[in-house]
């Protein structure tokens, strides 16, 4: 645990530390770096963005606070054993000690009502989550992906490269987890592809998420997030509390009137 802290200060501390490197030897691409607020609903996703999809891909409307009710899953084609295992699934599985605070994957974290913090350096940007408090390293050294047997994360693995303003990040190795939050989980084979791209004035940041994983679903999904820019704020800690589970459990056990 003391190594992959020190790894994550590592990186960090390198970010933080080539921060003059974005406006200098990395001034060639756009500086994502800063506060950006949470997105709270979702935004029709632009045309163009659209275009770079790949065929048979719905894009979800659940950005920001909305969630899908237990049933729907915004147009995903579920895989017969995913379709059984969400019809399965109950709310209060997960409202348990041993599972409330256990944080989500990128899949569905990136897309949620949290703020968050870029920051970038020559080869590598470190994104800040204030949900479940996650960090994120995005190499643009030119790395490839770990092998298949490599561990896997919530987080995943990320390279990413820039294509003309937009960061373009392709994340592996993400460990299994939920895809909207209401029994649909995805396999450690689902691989993503966002796109990033900041507005002319520096204060809107969009992106896309697009995903595939054949052992969930038969079809592919996207999303699309706009946070602005927040010069004054904070990514607060999260600190997840788990005994929230037994507030939860009081709540449901309370009789009807």
């Amino acid at each position: 645990m003391r190594m992959r802290l020190a790894a994550v200060a590592g990186a960090l501390a390198l970010a933080l530390a080539g921060q003059a490197g974005a406006q200098s030897g990395d001034s060639l691409h756009p500086d994502l770096s800063g506060f950006w607020g949470a997105p709270f609903q979702a935004e029709p996703m632009p045309d163009d963005l659209k275009a770079k999809l790949p065929p048979d891909t719905v894009i979800l409307e659940d950005t920001g606070a909305a969630e899908f009710p237990r049933g729907e899953f915004g147009g995903l084609k579920l895989t017969p054993q995913a379709a059984a295992q969400a019809e399965a699934w109950k709310p209060e599985d997960d409202m348990t000690i041993a599972r409330v605070c256990l944080p989500p994957s990128i899949v569905y974290s990136v897309q949620g009502p949290f703020p968050f913090e870029i920051v970038q350096a020559p080869g590598l940007l470190v994104f800040r989550y204030e949900y479940y408090d996650q960090v994120r390293l995005i190499h643009t050294d030119g790395r490839g992906h770990p092998p298949p047997e490599a561990p896997h994360s919530k987080m995943g693995h990320s390279i990413g490269h820039w294509e003309g303003d937009e960061l373009v990040i392709e994340t592996t190795h993400i460990a299994a987890s939920t895809i909207t939050n209401n029994g649909l989980d995805h396999s450690p084979d689902i691989h993503i592809v966002e796109r990033y791209r900041v507005s002319a004035d520096g204060k809107r940041l969009e992106a896309s998420q697009w995903f595939e994983d054949p052992a969930t679903i038969e079809n592919n999904g996207a999303r699309f997030i706009v946070w602005r820019k927040d010069p004054a704020g904070y990514v607060y800690p999260y600190e997840c509390d788990p005994t929230f589970a037994l507030e939860y459990q009081g709540v449901q056990s309370q009789p009807a009137n």
